[in-house]
Parts: C-alpha cells; sequence; structure tokens
C-alpha cells in the first residue's frame, strides 16, 4: 500500500505551475457530423504540477533529492502541507482552490528533480508531479 511521503518542510516554492487535468471522455463524430460526447467520470486525470525553487542551498537540494529517492524507492507518494503549496498566493479565492484540489489528489514525481548550481552553494531545482488517483 502507498504511504504519504512528506515534502519538505524547510524549502520554499518560488513558483509553481499547476494543470488541473481533464475529465475523461470520447467524442464520436458521424460521417453527416453529428457529434456524440461521451464522458467516463466525474473525476478529472492527468492534472500536473511544476515547482520551482530558486536560489536554494545545495543543502535544501539534497532534501529534494532525498524526497525523490524515498517516494520512488516503495511507490510511495508526496504529500504536501498547504503552505508549501500556496506560498505566495495572496488570492483567497485562488488559494482555496489549490487547497481543496491537492487534498483529493495524491502526487507522484513523474521525472526526476533537476538541479542546476548557480553559484557554490546555492542552487535551482524544478520538480515536475503528476496526480495519481490510484495511489
Amino acid at each position: 500500500m502507498a504511504n504519504p511521503v512528506p515534502f519538505p518542510p524547510s524549502v520554499k516554492v518560488s513558483s509553481r505551475s499547476y494543470n488541473p487535468g481533464t475529465f475523461p471522455s470520447t467524442e464520436f463524430q458521424s460521417l453527416d457530423g453529428t457529434k456524440t460526447h461521451i464522458r467516463y467520470g466525474n473525476k478529472r486525470v492527468n492534472a500536473s504540477l511544476q515547482l520551482g525553487f530558486s536560489n536554494i542551498s545545495d543543502n535544501d537540494a539534497a532534501l529534494i533529492l532525498q524526497n525523490y529517492e524515498f517516494v520512488n524507492s516503495d511507490w510511495d507518494y508526496v504529500s504536501f502541507s498547504n503552505s508549501q503549496v500556496t506560498a505566495g498566493i495572496n488570492s483567497y479565492p485562488l488559494r482555496s482552490y489549490f487547497n481543496e484540489s491537492f487534498s483529493s489528489l495524491r502526487w507522484r514525481y513523474s521525472s526526476p528533480p533537476t538541479v542546476t548550481s548557480v553559484f557554490p552553494g546555492i542552487s535551482n531545482v524544478n520538480c515536475s508531479f503528476v496526480a495519481c488517483l490510484d495511489s
């Protein structure tokens, strides 16, 4: 059974990109142009999240890499505290939407984190996640 592995709480998000995904569906079109649309559920699929961490210490970059190893060694999933994901979002409606969306999804790394050294002891890290309903 998959277990949540907390994302390092000390590492602060600098940027985020979130795609809420789509509802699974199929569209059929007949020769005369008539379309029929069938929706297969009430849960979105293919949600994605990219988090950027700018000018963080190499120690924090190592924490992110360790988190990646812990999550993928047992095929667990990442859990975020609301403050990590919504840091820097000042709009209440948007912050509320993020909190509700993230509580119902289980996030896995879609690729390994990318670490870029910008100065001795300072790095930028980018992480990509995909939401899974089957975790």
